[in-house]
């Protein structure tokens, strides 16, 4: 069979797995142009229209991967959470509960440099419908319930100095959360700096001190 016959025999349709990733980077495509929206002008602000045009795509493209921006808005805050996730499920480690407390700072402090953490933050999740605001809040309490697990553990394994695990979890998570608010891709510090110095700055007071 010659080249010619053979290109004209062949599929025109893609494989399942090429087809499903095509769809997977268009999904991301979306994700990425609305979450930089959101981010620079307010979810509010951003229109359908708008999201289409900077990809360059019509309209109705976009509702084949997602019904509206409010789905959109959905993904992105979701998406940031398994980033976050996965890292946290890859490094946390083993040790002491400080040692493995500072290690989760430096992977939410990290990730709250990136757009997609500050879409944990900055985007509002009042905007969305009652059960997609359950499936965040039930997000939100199971990192809470980490952050206090590893105080508590830190506490029990003396590594951290007695201490209400509730409240020293609320004071860590709301200094961390507030990077999303300040951080700028060309400040003086690099994710890295920002990431070491929270982590010593915010256990500084839990660190058990035996001398």
């Amino acid at each position: 069979m010659t080249g010619s016959a053979a290109n004209e025999n062949a599929s025109p349709w893609l494989p399942v797995e090429d087809r499903e990733k095509a769809r997977d980077q268009k999904i991301e495509a979306v994700q990425d142009m609305a979450l930089t929206l959101f981010i620079e002008q307010g979810y509010h602000h951003v229109t359908m229209n708008e999201v289409a045009e900077r990809l360059n795509v019509t309209k109705p493209a976009l509702y084949n991967y997602f019904r509206s921006k409010e789905d959109i808005l959905y993904s992105c805050w979701m998406s940031g959470h398994e980033r976050l996730q996965q890292r946290v499920g890859a490094e946390l480690g083993e040790g002491s509960g400080l040692a493995r407390l500072r290690r989760l700072i430096r992977i939410y402090a990290e990730t709250m440099t990136t757009t997609y953490g500050k879409s944990l933050v900055l985007l509002d999740d009042r905007d969305l419908d009652e059960i997609n605001r359950r499936a965040i809040l039930e997000r939100k309490r199971n990192l809470d319930g980490l952050f206090r697990k590893l105080i508590a553990d830190g506490v029990a394994d003396g590594s951290i100095r007695p201490t209400d695990p509730r409240m020293a979890a609320f004071a860590i998570a709301g200094a961390l959360n507030w990077i999303g608010h300040w951080h700028r891709v060309d400040g003086p510090m690099t994710p890295e700096k920002i990431a070491e110095d929270f982590a010593q700055r915010l256990t500084a007071g839990l660190e058990r001190d035996d001398g």
